[in-house]
């Protein structure tokens, strides 16, 4: 019986510690719209909607919840060459930020859970930093 409270008491303070460590979706969004404030609106807008044509939406976006490694992949690194978003074709180039991963997490998580998108898993750190060029 001691064994088990023991091993009961170890578990409960791992998972406590591993939950103290990872933010939140919801501290990730916020952290993220703030990014995504300073880095994202002037050419994907307020409400993610883009500008038909030039800057592909990102509001409701098909490619984002499809292509998310790319997605991620075209943040960290910049992006060009054509890409098809909702129906429609963008050929365009998007400059790297310059963010650290953990800041490319947080913006993700926003882009990823807001306007109509709801992705089923957080992007965490690790991911990011896992996604080569």
């Amino acid at each position: 019986m001691k064994v088990f409270i023991f091993l009961y008491f170890i578990g409960v303070l791992t998972v406590a510690s591993l939950l103290h460590q990872q933010p939140t979706l919801e501290e990730s969004m916020q952290r993220g719209k703030e990014i995504y404030t300073d880095f994202c609106v002037s050419c994907h807008l307020a409400e993610g909607e883009g500008v038909e044509g030039t800057f592909p939406p990102l509001a409701k976006s098909d490619y984002l919840m499809q292509h998310r490694e790319a997605s991620i992949r075209g943040v960290k690194f910049g992006q060009q060459g054509e890409l098809v978003v909702n129906g429609q074709t963008y050929n365009g180039i998007m400059s790297p930020m310059g963010l650290e991963d953990a800041e490319i997490a947080d913006v993700m998580n926003y882009i990823l859970n807001s306007w109509g998108n709801q992705s089923d898993t957080i992007v965490s750190t690790e991911e990011v930093a896992e996604i080569k060029k």
